[in-house]
């Protein structure tokens, strides 16, 4: 008898669900790297908000860099509209914290920023977290033994009790998703990429690297967002 698979947490990338045995497993900590210009965090946000359009799922979009209003403004224009799920999806920017830096006192900035995860669990009971983006969090944190450290920033991840979303940003032409081994430590990975076709044509492209407690497809898959809708298709052969 085939096992049933674990609660799942849908992308709502057309055509990409069906390639991840249904979404993403509910509690599971995953990166989505890749380099910049890859819709990471587009595709993070689109996540979150059709959860919260279409299956009620609260959910927290922290940003540490890019300013909330700026984000919501990309967004409103592939037809993301905020209003219609701001009593779900919280946007916050905590990127203002870097400018009282030195006004923490005994607390590490990692600390603040667990705390204010923590007290919004409490107050929103968020089961979706995203986290933009884990290379800037790693900075601001002046990890002094970041395999050490970052084991234990996963395993706090995991007592939040919520489906994570962790952005993180790949070198051009790497092989490397992470600096510090953040992909062993992760459940899954979600790898974006720029492949050039031909002299003129480049097409996005995503893959599913690794997803614990799922059977799913490790191949490539062209990426496309058309109106507001991202979806994937088979990628075509490039030689005619």
């Amino acid at each position: 008898m085939q096992k049933p698979a674990s609660p799942r947490i849908r992308t709502f990338i057309e055509g990409f669900d069906e390639k991840l045995n249904g979404g993403i497993p509910q509690k599971n900590v995953v990166l989505i790297a890749g380099e910049p210009g890859t819709l990471k965090s587009t595709i993070a946000f689109y996540i979150l908000y059709h959860n919260a359009l279409h299956g009620n799922i609260p959910g927290v979009y922290i940003t540490l860099e890019q300013g909330r209003e700026s984000i919501l403004s990309n967004m409103e224009g592939l037809g993301l509209e905020y209003a219609k799920v701001e009593k779900k999806l919280s946007v916050v920017d905590l990127a203002m914290i870097r400018k009282h830096i030195e006004g923490l006192g005994e607390h590490t900035w990692m600390d603040i920023f667990k705390m204010y995860a923590d007290n919004l669990k409490a107050t929103t009971d968020y089961q979706l977290f995203v986290i933009d983006s884990l290379p800037v969090l790693e900075m601001l944190a002046e990890l002094k033994n970041p395999r050490n450290e970052l084991f234990h920033f996963f395993e706090w991840l995991r007592d939040l009790d919520v489906t994570a979303l962790v952005i993180t940003e790949m070198r051009p032409n790497s092989l490397e998703y992470c600096h510090f081994g953040e992909d062993f430590l992760a459940d899954g990975i979600l790898h974006v990429k720029m492949e050039q076709v031909d002299e003129v044509t480049v097409q996005r492209r995503i893959r599913c690297v690794k997803m614990r407690n799922t059977n799913h497809s490790t191949n490539f898959y062209t990426l496309m967002l058309e109106n507001g809708v991202l979806q994937v298709t088979r990628v075509l052969s490039e030689k005619t």
